[in-house]
């Protein structure tokens, strides 16, 4: 793969100084000090996924075994995948989220870790939860050739629970049905039976 663009750290130190000022608050305090640098450093690392594409992410976790390895067309889910995200409406963070994922295998069977890596590096951009059950279902469908991907989302945000209407007991759902998961009213019954 070519070499990605990377997250320019000092650029993102100075933009947060000067937060800190328009914040009313000294920057050159004991401690705030060092905010800036540990700032840019988490930045790095919870915005990973916005210097991949999807289909980027599809050949960096595209770990498969041949199917006749397998043999078997049977569901097979990942659930309980924990991820945070966070809400490009207010960069307020998305926690509490859990996500599944269901495919029914045609030619290959993916690495079972990788569909949490999936989750996890998708979910290290700016989103909306609905965007991130796509953008989920879409690399999974990428990476094992089928378009028999299901992805359902529980999770919570802190857009909803620290500001506006302040409910820390409300939880958001959303889910992406692809392919037989969308026409067949029973396979979709049986995965959303499976995750619960």
């Amino acid at each position: 793969m070519k070499d990605k663009k990377k997250f320019n750290l000092k650029r993102i130190e100075s933009l947060v100084r000067k937060l800190l000022v328009e914040l009313n608050d000294d920057p050159d305090r004991p401690g705030l000090i060092e905010t800036p640098n540990r700032v840019a450093r988490f930045y790095q690392e919870i915005f990973e996924g916005q210097l991949y594409t999807n289909d980027e992410i599809a050949k960096m976790f595209n770990k498969c075994f041949d199917k006749k390895e397998v043999n078997s067309d049977s569901l097979v889910i990942e659930k309980d995948i924990t991820v945070f995200s966070m809400c490009e409406h207010h960069l307020a963070t998305m926690y509490d989220m859990k996500v599944a994922i269901g495919y029914i295998p045609k030619g290959k069977v993916i690495g079972l870790s990788k569909l949490n890596r999936i989750a996890q590096m998708c979910a290290k951009r700016l989103q909306l939860q609905e965007k991130l059950c796509e953008d989920i279902a879409e690399v999974v469908s990428k990476v094992v050739e089928t378009e028999d991907v299901a992805v359902f989302i529980n999770g919570k945000h802190a857009c909803v629970a620290m500001r506006g209407i302040k409910d820390t007991s409300a939880s958001t759902s959303s889910s992406c049905l692809r392919g037989k998961f969308r026409e067949n009213l029973s396979l979709r019954a049986e995965f959303l039976s499976l995750i619960k």
